[in-house]
């Protein structure tokens, strides 16, 4: 009886929580200035990372008892600044995997940025 009420409980709990969005996390290194920053990437959703545009499409991390690995598809766009008396660009730089275990095997190619797979979070 007891086990019965303490599943019913934790089955209301659950139910009730909020449904958060899936988020990703990858670090960005700033090559110019050798700063690196952590940014919290929600799914489908345009983040900042100078002046990149990063849209992670989906996150995926194996379980707990297999290897670890944390593998995000994101797209990638490039806003240089423009130039005088012209309006600015957005350019599509890169779009793809990248590994948390292996950041060289799938690496953006930009002359500033560099950024990485870190984690997925719920």
């Amino acid at each position: 009886m007891i086990k019965t009420l303490l599943c019913a409980a934790a089955f209301v709990m659950a139910a009730a929580a909020p449904a958060y969005a899936q988020r990703a996390v990858v670090r960005g290194l700033d090559k110019v200035t050798g700063h690196a920053s952590d940014y919290t990437l929600t799914i489908g959703r345009a983040t900042r990372i100078g002046s990149l545009e990063v849209i992670a499409r989906t996150c995926n991390k194996n379980a707990p008892e297999e290897t670890p690995e944390v593998r995000i598809f994101v797209d990638v766009f490039d806003h240089p600044p423009a130039r005088s008396g012209e309006a600015a660009e957005r350019r599509a730089i890169w779009s793809g995997w990248l590994f948390a275990s292996s950041p060289s095997i799938s690496a953006l190619d930009h002359p500033s940025y560099d950024i990485w797979a870190i984690d997925c979070r719920s």
